[in-house]
């Protein structure tokens, strides 16, 4: 009990990370085996000549990865990559060396249609698009050949987004200690005390780096009995493979067992879709461990867990998110066999039962969007449906929201994502709560996310490409853009259309192109604020606040409010045109600032 007491004293950020030590230490089999980076890193060749026992070096490890205290050569733990390696090793440079990314900006349709053609002539890796610009993945080689293919306007109309691709990744992946090789100056002069606290965010130290699954497992498990109140682990089925797809259901039960139950309202947070996503990943563990820290701190926090179910699940692609870490960082799909025995995975996010069409991809399974030979083909999309429809029909519950987090491009998309001219009935309450969620994100750091249809954000043509006036077209006559990928079957609309989910949401996040899925992991907490700030935005949008939550009026504001309210007057206008409207808007704007004043 004392030592739980000590512990517990401890800040979060220190407190997580000695349990995982000591999780570590006498759980050997709790831990997957660590992963094997597609790069080897020298060993580290041990000076003890003591004889001292195992529990002596976690006793001592332990002491100087918190408190940072030098070793016993007077140093401390540095970064491999600085130390052990200068670049990119040879395997990286051997796969990735010779390639680049590419940004071609298109300006009318038929650049659309060329690239379109040569991208599946040549099966090239679209890496995004929208409405004004193609982000193109490929060998250096092929670049000649891609521009043959391509009208003359386009052949200068691209500019290269990674001149060193295999450096980027190489970057992408985490230093091999936990450490900060440059940790802040005043982290590291203040003294130690019982008050020692981290001095900024940034140093929870699980959210300084991008996060295996071998870790991640560990963490929501630690997180499950740290916090067994609210924070349940769960698993949402088995992979291709044979993995978990682990998840955390977050939500406090009513305990009156009197009174019948209505359905519980539950909420579905998810990423890594995709597998070379890592900042979806990451964002989703943020705001899960946001929400589970805050319950009983922050009011606003503990009303969502009390009125709603959340189901945050990091990576629904366990497969392809390890393949990512162990050999293709820039890896897409799950690891399926297909027809092609040298062409694995289908795309999950284009397996969906809903509008389902694979007409574009079935007879080339090494497309990154394949979409399989059939509805649900990809194993991890039919489990994930599979449980949603369990969690309906047996355990009560009613899911109310989905957000399903991607990156990059730093847009909010609600349905369709199949088709342009199909208006979903909910129209209007969906762009309002888009452009509610894209507030929230710029008011946390300025970042400005678009609004659109997930159809309409890589399809549509966008204003000012053409002279003829907006109000003159109406949706069904706009015109298209041809698409990269097939929009069918997506996660967005299967949850809105077959499930019924009032409010679903894509989200795609940080950046637009400067480092596109190789974000550093300096951005992993901004981001991860950001999507925090959407997904308690979204919440408390579904409560009825319009995300705004209304606090209870204090001493002095209860006075006021118990006052006799002014009575209200009706002014009779019988004049009309521009001076009947700037009465009305008067009005309006007097009325607006007395609601504002109680």
């Amino acid at each position: 009990m004392r030592l739980s007491f000590n512990l517990f004293s401890l800040s979060p950020a220190l407190l997580l990370w000695t349990l995982t030590i000591i999780v570590n230490a006498f759980s050997p089999t709790l831990l997957h085996t660590a992963p094997q980076l597609p790069f080897q890193i020298p060993p580290q060749v041990s000076h003890d000549t003591n004889g001292r026992s195992w529990l002596s070096h976690i006793r001592d490890s332990l002491i100087q990865t918190i408190w940072r205290i030098p070793s016993e050569n007077g140093e401390t733990k540095v970064d491999c990559k600085s130390s052990a390696t200068s670049g990119p090793p040879s395997t990286l440079i051997a796969r990735y060396g010779g390639d680049l990314v590419l940004r071609f900006e298109i300006n009318s349709v038929e650049e659309a249609e060329a690239l379109a053609e040569a991208v599946n002539v040549l099966f090239l890796d679209v890496w995004e698009f929208t409405t004004e610009w193609v982000d193109i993945r490929l060998s250096k080689d092929v670049v000649p050949s891609l521009l043959g293919l391509l009208p003359p306007s386009l052949q200068h109309a691209h500019t290269p987004l990674m001149h060193d691709l295999a450096q980027a990744i190489f970057e992408s992946y985490p230093s091999l200690t936990f450490l900060d090789p440059s940790p802040p100056a005043q982290e590291a002069s203040r003294p130690f005390g019982p008050e020692l606290r981290p001095a900024r965010d940034e140093t929870n130290i699980f959210f300084r780096e991008y996060q295996p699954l071998s870790v991640i497992a560990p963490w929501m498990h630690l997180l499950q009995s740290l916090f067994p109140t609210h924070t349940r682990m769960i698993n949402i089925g088995m992979s291709y493979e044979g993995r978990d797809i682990p998840a955390l259901r977050v939500g406090v039960h009513p305990t009156n067992s009197e009174k019948p139950s209505d359905p519980r309202k539950t909420i579905i947070v998810v990423g890594g879709s995709h597998a070379r996503e890592w900042i979806s990943t990451s964002s989703v563990n943020y705001a899960a461990y946001s929400f589970i820290t805050a319950y009983g701190k922050e009011k606003s926090i503990t009303k969502l867990l009390e009125k709603f179910d959340w189901i945050f699940i990091p990576t629904l692609n366990p497969d392809g998110y390890v393949f990512t870490w162990e050999n293709d960082r820039l890896w897409r799909k799950n690891r399926q066999q297909t027809a092609l025995r040298f062409c694995k995975g289908v795309d999950l996010d284009r397996s969906y039962g809903f509008e389902w069409d694979s007409d574009a991809t079935k007879s080339n399974p090494c497309s990154e969007s394949f979409a399989g030979e059939s509805p649900f083909d990809a194993i991890e999309a039919r489990r994930f449906a599979n449980w949603v429809r369990n969690e309906t029909e047996k355990n009560n519950a009613e899911f109310v929201g989905f957000l399903d987090f991607h990156s990059y491009s730093q847009q909010v998309l609600y349905p369709y994502s199949y088709s342009c001219t199909s208006t979903p009935p909910s129209l209007e309450n969906l762009e309002e709560l888009a452009i509610g969620l894209a507030k929230a994100i710029r008011v946390t750091n300025g970042e400005i996310y678009g609004v659109t249809s997930a159809c309409e954000g890589s399809a549509a043509i966008p204003h000012g490409k053409y002279c003829q006036p907006e109000q003159e077209k109406s949706r069904e006559e706009k015109k298209l853009w041809p698409r990269m990928e097939n929009g069918g079957g997506s996660a967005l609309d299967w949850f809105y259309h077959e499930l019924r989910v009032s409010y679903a949401y894509q989200i795609k996040l940080r950046d637009t192109g400067s480092y596109g899925f190789l974000l550093p992991s300096k951005n992993i907490v901004p981001t991860g604020k950001e999507a925090f700030s959407a997904v308690k935005y979204f919440g408390q949008f579904l409560l009825g606040n319009k995300g705004i939550e209304k606090s209870e009026p204090g001493v002095n504001e209860a006075a006021e409010i118990s006052k006799p309210k002014e009575e209200e007057k009706w002014v009779m206008v019988e004049k009309n045109g521009e001076e009947d409207f700037d009465v009305r808007e008067a009005a309006t704007t007097s009325e607006s600032r007395r609601w504002r004043r109680r």
